[in-house]
């Protein structure tokens, strides 16, 4: 092998090596690419939506009511949205979501979505009745499509560790590309 094909080679192979290093530290420190599955976070979000999670963000910032999370679970990524915090009581009533006794508006929902969905699944509820206390570590994750969405009704309260980036940055579809609440 001549030596300008040997400085090619080695000089290919510092770049590939310092591309790989760099999509490390951004996927595991600063952003999380994610895809959604189902039509769990329907209209919200789209089966097949591609984007990012803001890692850093949840770090620095922690997490609200009502941020769109990205849960480890055993079996897959799950994108879902905070409705309850460490500590307090969670209790959904005719479709009103009450925390600790005092009703909160879930504005991000939609109500003509929400009336024929439950018509098409011949429900009265779009969100059963339930009332559940979390512990100090927990978080209480829906879907915004609840009739169809597993999620803490099915996992379970999720735990600060398994909540790997909050926030949802859509590249994909390209025509809705943007910061998606």
């Amino acid at each position: 092998m001549n030596k300008k094909v040997a400085e090619f080679v080695i000089e290919m192979l510092k770049t590939l090596l310092f591309s790989i290093f760099c999509v490390l530290i951004i996927t595991h420190f600063i952003a999380l690419p994610c895809m959604v599955d189902g039509h769990s976070m329907y209209p919200t979000l789209n089966d097949g939506d591609r984007g990012f999670s803001s890692i850093i963000g949840r770090t620095l910032d922690g997490i609200e009511r009502f941020d769109i999370v990205v849960i480890k679970t055993d079996e897959k990524l799950l994108v879902k949205r905070v409705i309850g915090l460490p500590g307090e009581t969670v209790q959904y009533s005719n479709d009103h979501l009450y925390i600790d006794g005092v009703e909160v508006a879930e504005d991000f929902l939609d109500s003509a979505y929400m009336n024929s969905e439950k018509q098409r699944a011949n429900r009265s509820l779009f969100t059963n009745d339930l009332t559940i206390t979390l512990g100090e570590d927990e978080y209480y994750c829906l879907g915004d499509n609840r009739i169809i969405s597993k999620d803490s009704r099915y996992y379970g309260p999720f735990s600060n560790a398994q909540i790997s980036s909050r926030g949802f940055l859509r590249y994909y579809p390209f025509q809705s590309f943007g910061s998606v609440h």
